[in-house]
């Protein structure tokens, strides 16, 4: 099969995804160095999630849609916040001592809004295959959602590279941006729900 170029973007930014993992996860540098990983995988996690924009933006430009596109797409954007969140979540370095909080508590905290954040994700997408099943209307992605993409990418962006581009913060801008993302994570979910509630049948 000859893949264009959105569907090469896609792939792409599937590939990147253990890689970005590894350099949040892992201090390969070491502990002293700890600056060089946060670089490498903050520059691998924001540029897996440009190509996100490219593909669908030259897809549409170029009419270059493809089944295959519309399959892998909304999966790799999955692979890309699933895998940010979980990296996070588990790396021991990620989050500064010297935080407004202490690492343990903003592990803590970032870790229930990933949980919140990975069940609206997957609750959504059941209902979208419910409802194009069901009543054969596509659910499209609304502002709500885009938005809610962009916060998560910020989030997870900022928990990587804010000592390095705010040292003077002390975690507070990580804390804003985990809110910032759960409210637009809990808010686009009640807006879909709300809005194709009717198309779900509760008696089937």
């Amino acid at each position: 099969m000859r893949l264009n170029v959105p569907n090469r973007l896609t792939i792409l930014r599937i590939i990147m995804i253990p890689f970005f993992m590894l350099f949040i996860i892992y201090p390969f540098f070491g502990k002293d160095n700890l600056y060089i990983s946060r670089i490498i995988a903050g520059l691998l996690f924001i540029l897996a999630a440009v190509t996100d924009f490219l593909d669908g933006y030259i897809a549409r430009k170029k009419h270059l849609i493809t089944d295959f596109g519309k399959f892998m797409d909304p999966l790799a954007d999955k692979f890309l916040i699933f895998g940010g969140l979980f990296a996070v979540c588990v790396s021991e370095f990620i989050f500064p001592v010297d935080a407004i909080f202490s690492a343990e508590t903003m592990r803590q905290i970032f870790f229930w809004a990933s949980i919140i954040v990975i069940f609206r994700e997957l609750a959504v997408t059941s209902m979208r295959l419910v409802v194009v099943k069901e009543a054969g209307t596509v659910v499209a992605a609304s502002s709500l959602g885009k938005i809610k993409t962009n916060a998560q990418i910020v989030c997870v962006s900022m928990i990587i590279l804010e000592p390095i581009l705010f040292p003077f913060a002390n975690g507070v801008l990580s804390l804003i941006s985990m809110v910032v993302m759960l409210v637009y994570t809990v808010w686009s979910g009640m807006n879909y729900l709300a809005t194709y509630w009717k198309h779900l049948d509760t008696n089937k």
